[in-house]
């Protein structure tokens, strides 16, 4: 199979399949006019990477998972291991994201509120060099 074939068939692209490629997740093999040909492994490989991917995983967890396979070993306790690391930072990450979208609406209520001012010197939009001021106050 072909890189655009392998693409379509996964609904992916072109281009992320070369990526995988390129890093070597993927090991296509190499026809004389220089055309990459995808087996039916790589197929699985890749339908793995995009699911991993999807999951959450990065690129070296996903390196590391399949290395961990390729030595014979299952990968099941690496693969809960590292989904329980990555669902604690997406918790760190959405709290944070909680916390910003309160500040950002905080902003959007007091900022209705208060009227245009030109730019001076010393200030270039007064509604948010004014923000934390106005909060702590």
């Amino acid at each position: 199979m072909k890189v655009a074939e392998l693409a379509k068939s996964l609904g992916t692209t072109a281009d992320t399949v070369r990526y995988y490629s390129r890093l070597e997740l993927l090991k296509p093999a190499k026809s004389v006019n220089g055309y990459k040909s995808y087996s039916n492994k790589e197929v699985s490989r890749l339908k793995f990477i995009l699911s991993a991917r999807n999951l959450g995983f990065s690129v070296a967890d996903i390196k590391e998972i399949i290395n961990e396979s390729e030595d014979g070993k299952s990968a099941c306790p690496l693969v809960r291991s590292l989904i329980k690391e990555r669902l604690e930072e997406t918790e760190k990450q959405f709290q944070a994201m909680l916390a910003l979208r309160g500040k950002m609406s905080s902003a959007l209520s007091r900022w209705e509120e208060m009227e245009d001012k030109a730019p001076t010197a010393n200030m270039v939009c007064h509604l948010i060099e004014n923000f934390e001021q106005i909060k702590k106050a």
